[in-house]
């Protein structure tokens, strides 16, 4: 299936991380654009970090969404207020959304009044906000958990409030911190199906996620990086950077059903993750 590339979403240049003198991750360089596909109306993009523990991922996470101070580099993502082409804005706190792996959510509000609450800055009116709000929980199936709160909710289910929520508060952006780690196979298929929500409900919404589950990744994202501890002139340091990526779109791999060339790249990214 073609893809044309077009604009770009988000540009991280020589993002460095370092508490007291102990570097963390260094030289992280990445360029994601906007996808199109021919024939299909939207589809957003899904990229995944894998790398072993230790290796930086939640860091630069937390770096990625403003949520803890960067040591060089710089974060720009699409600005969506100017509609001149390409146009770019430094990352701010909230611009991004971040979801943990708890699922953290206010655990005195009711779902409706916990998205009501992340709409607050937003120029809508009440009435637009209780559309919005009635919508989603619709298109998401938690219609019948709008009164309910957070630990009358079954994990899957609080996990996509915790998305939409992040969702209603930043803009089209959203990274998610091990999303599948402790969760049941079934609950497995309710945060694959809010993948695909998240990508239907707009060509720019760009699901940012870290993973151990290789094969998840092949399956959800259209891009992979390895986060790992490179060799530098024959030495290996011990901060995170990334060692490899790959686009699955150009390896005609993408939005494709599982098969013997995926189970090939599964390899290849485990075998880069060891070695780093």
């Amino acid at each position: 299936m073609k893809h044309e590339y077009k604009e770009t979403l988000l540009y991280v240049e020589n993002l460095s991380v370092a508490y007291d003198d102990t570097i963390i991750i260094k030289d992280i360089n990445l360029v994601e654009k906007d996808v199109i596909r021919d024939g299909v109306d939207s589809t957003g993009q899904v990229v995944a970090f894998v790398g072993r523990s230790g290796r930086g991922k939640s860091t630069f996470f937390k770096a990625l969404t403003g949520l803890i101070p960067t040591n060089s580099g710089k974060i720009l993502i699409r600005d969506f207020a100017n509609n001149e082409p390409n146009a770019a804005k430094s990352v701010c706190e909230g611009d991004i959304g971040f979801v943990d792996q708890k699922y953290t959510l206010f655990r005195h509000k009711t779902v409706t009044e916990a998205l009501k609450f992340s709409l607050r800055k937003t120029k809508l009116s009440n009435t637009e906000k209780d559309e919005k709000i009635k919508l989603y929980l619709k298109e998401w199936g938690l219609e019948n958990c709008k009164d309910k709160y957070p630990n009358e909710l079954s994990g899957g289910q609080r996990q996509r409030t915790a998305i939409i929520e992040q969702l209603f508060s930043s803009d089209q952006f959203i990274v998610l911190d091990e999303p599948f780690s402790g969760l049941d196979v079934g609950n497995i298929e309710e945060v694959k199906k809010s993948f695909e929500l998240l990508g239907k409900s707009s060509d720019f919404n760009t699901v940012i996620f870290s993973t151990h589950d290789i094969e998840l990744a092949i399956e959800l994202a259209q891009t992979i990086y390895v986060i790992g501890h490179p060799t530098v002139n024959g030495k290996k340091e011990n901060y995170g950077t990334i060692v490899a990526k790959y686009d699955l779109r150009d390896m005609g791999l993408a939005w494709k059903d599982y098969c013997d060339d995926h189970l090939k790249l599964s390899k290849e990214i485990i075998h880069q993750m060891m070695i780093s």
